[in-house]
Parts: C-alpha cells; structure tokens; sequence
C-alpha cells in the first residue's frame, strides 16, 4: 500500500496550490476524481485579480499573492499570469451610498468617477442609467489556466505523484494516520489528509469522520456573447454593479457576462439555466446599450461559502491528521498563491508566512475551529 506525508483530495487551484508548496519537502500524493484536473470550479472560472473584492481576509490572501502573480518563479508559465485589465463599479442614483461606503473601506488606490467620466471609459453604458463609479486601475485579469497549469507542472517536477480518475470513497483509520479507499479499490496511506475537495469537501470529511463546516456551494452562472458592432471593446474595465447584481468585461474580442447569482446547489456538474442568462442579459441591457444577437456559449460553476465567506484553512479540532483547505468562494483564483503557502505552513505546522500575517490575516480567521 503506497504511503504519503500527505495525501491531498481534490486538484483544483487548492489542491494544486498546495501540492506545489509541500512537494519536495515531504511525500505528496495529490488525488482527483475526474479525468481532468479543475473540472468543475477552477476551469469554469472566468478570474480577475481584484484587491477590493471580498471580505478583509480575502483581501489580505489577495494582497499577499500579488507578488507570486507578478513574479512566478523561473519556468512557473510561459505568460504573465496577471494583464491590465481596470475594474469599474458602478452606481444609479439609488445606490451612490453602497458606491461611497466601498470607496471608503477600499484597502488600494481607488478612483471615484464622475457620470461622464464613466461614460468615457465604457461609452455603452446608459447615461440615465448612471450615477457615478468607482475605479481600480490596478485590477487585472489573471490567466487561471496558466496559474493552474503551473502549479501542477511544478507540484511533479518537485516529486509529488499526481493521479486522475481517483474517487475517494473511503477515509478511515491507518497504520500511521489514514487509509483512503478509491472507487476501483487502490488504497493509499497518509500521516496528513488535505481536504481540498471543492464543492465536495463536507462530504470527504463525513467519510474521515469529521463534522461538517456549513460550506454551501452556489452556482453561478456565465455568457459570452459578441461586442457591439463597430464598438472598439478592447480598453474597457470589467464593468460590475456595485451591489454585484451583474458584471461584464471583454474576452479574447467578445464579452464576458454574468447575473452574479448565487443559487444554492448540492454538489454537482453545475449547468447554466436558461432564465439565469436571459436576466443577466436584461440587467446588462438595462445598464448598456448592448445589443446580444446571439449567446456564443454560456456555462456555470460552483463557488463554495461557509457563513462567513473567509476560507477555511486548517487541522480540524476533533480528527488528528484531517486538514481542511475549503470555503474560497468566488476568491480562490486571485488568492491562490498566498492559500497555497498558508496551507502548507500550517499543514507542516509552521507559522503563518510572515507576509500573510501583515497583511491582517490570522491562523484563527482562517481555523475551521471558527465554525463550531
């Protein structure tokens, strides 16, 4: 029976974050049940990197990634894994109070525009429709494949076994730690399980016998459909309603959109819904005059919370050896470099990367102990 330092479920952006920073320090056997890695969140993600966006943990992960995303190590991609790109919140009249509360609670440069200088960044948009915006220069889009891709690539060159098709089903006690049964019956041993399960993770740690942490997956749906005839799209900002009501940014010469929704979801292969598209078309028509002849594709994810929308990143406090890396939200992409060496220290049971903690992020913050 093969045995691991650590054995990782789930090779979505955590798995893989996390398998890259442990491997080559210990043994690591990182685990997926499908035949692709990040099927369901991780490759449905349509990311930016955006430091005012989420709770103030979120934003200290993020904060802290930016350095990974801006210098990756040596042969990490062979793109930037971040490219400008702007973020734009707007407002209509009724919502100018929720627009000035994000402009004072903003931990980055920001910039408050004016109706007509929101009107000249994306000229689509309605001029009835507008009040005011908030702009972040800074925002980027980042490159989800490449970022995933890398991690992958480097969690093997620095000796970590990476398997497909491996469907835990079982996680019960071992020699030294745990015995993990898959579908087709190979069975593998860990000092360390990381429960990096997605949408999935309650449902792992049921079978190592650990208590649930609350997480509720939600889907939410996206659209690609072409730009404007004649509209040169390419400068725009992402373009998102201040209360997240819906969003658009281009996408390789079309544009990208969402309702924002949040259904709740058991865990599945989530699928868009037909009426979620028409509304987030008739909130993106009622904001810009942009006409959608046609849904080029339309797709939708799983983004997974537990109560207070902060990860969860951990040992569990009732099962010895069972450690939750769980709960990234719609943030796992543009926090993924600092979750990963979080996730790693605490597994190795070091401290928290000291950046990390300067940037108001705590081991108790991020503890499933929080959640009991």
């Amino acid at each position: 029976m093969p045995r691991f330092d650590f054995v990782i479920v789930g090779s979505g952006m955590a798995g893989a974050g996390v398998a890259y920073e442990l491997a080559g320090r210990a043994s690591v056997l990182l685990l997926e049940r499908e035949s692709a890695h990040g099927y369901h969140t991780t490759g449905r993600s349509a990311a930016l990197y955006i430091e005012t966006y989420g709770n103030a943990v979120i934003r200290g992960l993020t904060r802290s990634s930016r350095a990974f995303f801006e210098g990756p190590p040596q042969g990490f991609c062979e793109y930037p894994l971040l490219t400008p790109r702007g973020c734009l919140y707007i407002a209509r009249s009724d919502q100018v109070d929720a627009l000035a509360a994000m402009a004072a609670e903003a931990d980055t440069t920001t910039q408050t525009l004016t109706r007509d200088e929101v009107l000249a960044l994306v000229p689509a948009l309605r001029p009835d429709y507008v009040a005011g915006g908030l702009l972040e220069p800074a925002a980027m889009d980042a490159d989800v494949e490449a970022l995933h891709q890398g991690f992958l690539r480097g969690a093997r060159q620095r000796g970590a076994d990476v398997r497909l098709d491996q469907e835990v089903v079982a996680i019960g006690p071992g020699p030294d730690g745990f015995a993990l049964t898959c579908a087709d019956g190979t069975t593998y041993e860990a000092k360390v399980v990381i429960n990096a399960a997605g949408a999935w993770a309650d449902v792992i740690a049921g079978l190592a016998g650990a208590a649930p942490v609350g997480l509720q997956p939600m889907r939410r749906t996206a659209a690609v459909f072409d730009a404007p005839q004649g509209m040169d799209i390419r400068s725009w900002p992402a373009v998102i309603d201040v209360d997240e009501q819906f969003y658009f940014k281009p996408e390789a010469g079309r544009l990208l959109a969402s309702p924002a929704d949040e259904t709740p979801s058991d865990p599945c292969d989530a699928w868009a819904d037909d009426m979620d598209v028409a509304i987030c078309i008739d909130r993106i028509q009622a904001a810009a005059d942009i006409p959608v002849q046609r849904i080029v594709r339309s797709w939708a994810g799983l983004r997974s919370f537990v109560a207070d929308r902060s990860p969860v990143i951990g040992f569990d406090d009732a099962v010895p050896g069972f450690f939750w890396l769980a709960g990234q939200g719609g943030y796992g992409v543009q926090t993924a470099p600092a979750a990963a060496r979080t996730a790693a220290a605490l597994a190795l049971k070091e401290a928290l990367p000291a950046d990390v903690a300067a940037n108001d992020v705590s081991v108790e913050n991020l503890s499933p102990t929080r959640l009991r």
